[in-house]
C-alpha cells in the first residue's frame, strides 16, 4: 500500500505535547531557582530564558532537551565591525571586573547546589541537567551579552545579543530575542505553515537519518528552520501540507546550487549569514539534503 505523506505530513507538523511542553518549562523553572538561590549570583544581573526550538515552537518529540539560556548582563562582549569607527571610549566600554570563566564557574556550582553533583554533567558548551519524570534533559548555557554596536546619522546604538566561550576556545553569538521575533513574524505570514513546515521537514530528516540516508545524517535542526525560513512567504498556504512541503524543498534546493543563489541567505535573526561564515555545515550538504529528502517523499 502506498504511504499517505499528506497525512503524515499533517502528523509531523503538530507542535509537541501539553505533557512534553510542561516538562520544558519545569526544567527552566527549576534552573531559574537554581540562580536565584545562588549567594554568589545573587547580586549579579542575570537572566534565564529558554531559547531555541522550544523557544520558537519548531521543536519535535526527537528534541529530547530543552536549550536554557543563563545570561549576564554585569559584563559584555562587544563588536564594532559594524560601527563605522566607533571605539570603546566612544561609547563608555570599561573592562570587566567579572570574567566570563568566573561567571560559568559560578553557574555550576550554582547547578549543583541545587540538582546534585550526579545530575549535572559540563560540557565544554553548556552544562546538561539529567531529565527525571518531573523534567525534560536540560543544556544550561552560560552567557555574557553581546553588544553589535551601530552608528547612523551622528546616533550611536547596539544590538544585543548573547556570547559565550566554549570551555576548548572560541566563541558562539547567538540571537535569540531576533530570531524568536522574525520567526513568529513569519509564522503569521503564512498562516501558521511556517512553523508547520519546519516540524515536518525536521522529522523527514529523523526518519531519514534511522533509515540510514547518508545525506541527512550532518543536517542539524537548526539548519533546517534557517532553509525554510529562506523559502519566501508566497511558496506557503498551498491546499496539501504536501505542496507546501514540496515547494520549500524545490525552491531551497534550487538555491542552494550555487553560493551566487543563496549567498544572501540569513539565519533566521538576519544577523548572521548561512552559509557565508563558519558553520558546522556546508551548502554542498544543505543541497545533498534537499535533493535525498525530495526523492525519499517521492515528490516528482
Amino acid at each position: 500500500m502506498a504511504r499517505d505523506w499528506e497525512q503524515t505530513f499533517r502528523n509531523w507538523s503538530k507542535p509537541s505535547s501539553d505533557t512534553e511542553q510542561e516538562k520544558a518549562e519545569n526544567a527552566e523553572r527549576m534552573v531559574r531557582d537554581a540562580i536565584r538561590d545562588s549567594h554568589t549570583l545573587a547580586d549579579r544581573n542575570v537572566g534565564v530564558f529558554v531559547q531555541g526550538s522550544y523557544k520558537n515552537n519548531t521543536n519535535v518529540r526527537e528534541d529530547s532537551d530543552v536549550d536554557i539560556c543563563v545570561c549576564c548582563y554585569d559584563s559584555f562582549f562587544t563588536d564594532f565591525a559594524f560601527s563605522n569607527g566607533l571605539t570603546r571610549a566612544d561609547v563608555g566600554v570599561v573592562d570587566a571586573t567579572y570574567s566570563y570563566t568566573q561567571f560559568k564557574n559560578d553557574v555550576e556550582s550554582a547547578l549543583v547546589a541545587r540538582f546534585g553533583r550526579a545530575e549535572v554533567t559540563r560540557g565544554r558548551k553548556a552544562f546538561d541537567v539529567h531529565a527525571n519524570t518531573y523534567r525534560l534533559d536540560a543544556d544550561v548555557v552560560p552567557c555574557f551579552e553581546h553588544r553589535r554596536y551601530w552608528s547612523r546619522n551622528g546616533h550611536n546604538g547596539y544590538i544585543s545579543g548573547t556570547e559565550f566561550l566554549p570551555d576548548d576556545g572560541g566563541l558562539v553569538i547567538n540571537w535569540p530575542k531576533q530570531h524568536y521575533e522574525n520567526g513568529a513574524g513569519k509564522n503569521r505570514a503564512t498562516g501558521n505553515r511556517f512553523k508547520f513546515m519546519v516540524r515536518a521537514l525536521k522529522r523527514l530528516r529523523n526518519e531519514m537519518q534511522r533509515k540510514g540516508v547518508a545525506a541527512a545524517a550532518p543536517i542539524a535542526s537548526y539548519l533546517i528552520e534557517c532553509l525554510v525560513w529562506n523559502t519566501p512567504d508566497g511558496k506557503f498556504g498551498n491546499p496539501y501540507y504536501s505542496a507546501d512541503l514540496r515547494a520549500v524543498l524545490a525552491h531551497t534546493f534550487t538555491a542552494t546550487r550555487s553560493v551566487e543563489e543563496c549567498g544572501e541567505w540569513g539565519e533566521v535573526s538576519e544577523l548572521k549569514y548561512l552559509f557565508r561564515t563558519i558553520q558546522p555545515w556546508t551548502r554542498e550538504q544543505a543541497n545533498a539534503f534537499l535533493l535525498a529528502a525530495w526523492r525519499y517523499a517521492g515528490f516528482e
